[in-house]
């Protein structure tokens, strides 16, 4: 667990702080730091709370950072951070972490805000080609939609498992891949809850998907 005696970190002004859904927030403030897209920033209110790590939905030259998250009833910081308004102050650190792209043509999977990564990915002008399957529970919390459909058109699969139309996939993300042929010349980034990512890992490899080519970031 990262504190804030192990980051580099700032003070920043909340510059907007958007409900996108039940308990999904888009934060924004302005970027003061050079980034990769792929990486993650510890977030807090003070330093007496340890510092929560999210991925950067933002792309690498925009002028403002956005961070997707959904509001904990449990957590230690989600609750805070859904009350935060425009001025607001909040601790932001340095960016760091390996989990980038430098394919024209990968595969992303993701859940939930764990698609925070592969937006900043495309919105950075990385992985043109990509296939991105999001799965979600509800069609609420598919993030990004629209940009998405005019970014990558059919190549945008969504996955709804708890909620039937015929513009989507019923089920789970890991029943797609199941049910679907998988290239193996092709690289997987993985993102979301550890249980989607362990599955969808194990079945790519059962089907011949080779262990070097999946990267995975698990969300807690």
């Amino acid at each position: 667990m990262n504190t804030w005696n192990d980051l580099k970190y700032k003070e920043v002004l909340v510059v907007d702080n958007k409900n996108l859904a039940k308990d999904a927030y888009i934060l924004t403030f302005k970027r003061t730091f050079n980034f990769v897209a792929g990486q993650v920033v510890g977030l807090g209110i003070n330093t007496l709370i340890e510092p929560r790590l999210y991925s950067i939905a933002s792309g690498e030259n925009d002028d403002y950072v956005e961070i997707l998250y959904t509001e904990k009833a449990d957590g230690k910081l989600t609750p805070m951070l859904s009350l935060l308004k425009k001025g607001d102050k909040i601790l932001v650190s340095s960016p760091f972490g390996s989990f980038t792209e430098n394919n024209d043509s990968p595969i992303l999977i993701a859940t939930g805000t764990g698609i925070a990564p592969f937006i900043s990915m495309l919105k950075s002008g990385k992985g043109r080609a990509a296939t991105l399957i999001h799965g979600v529970s509800f069609p609420d919390y598919f993030y990004y939609a629209d940009y998405l459909e005019k970014e990558l058109g059919d190549r945008y699969i969504r996955c709804c498992s708890k909620f039937y139309s015929t513009d989507y996939f019923n089920g789970r993300v890991t029943q797609y891949i199941q049910e679907h042929q998988v290239d193996p010349n092709k690289k997987y980034y993985l993102c979301g809850v550890a249980e989607m990512v362990v599955d969808t890992r194990d079945i790519l490899i059962s089907k011949g998907i080779p262990y070097r080519n999946i990267l995975a970031e698990i969300y807690f």
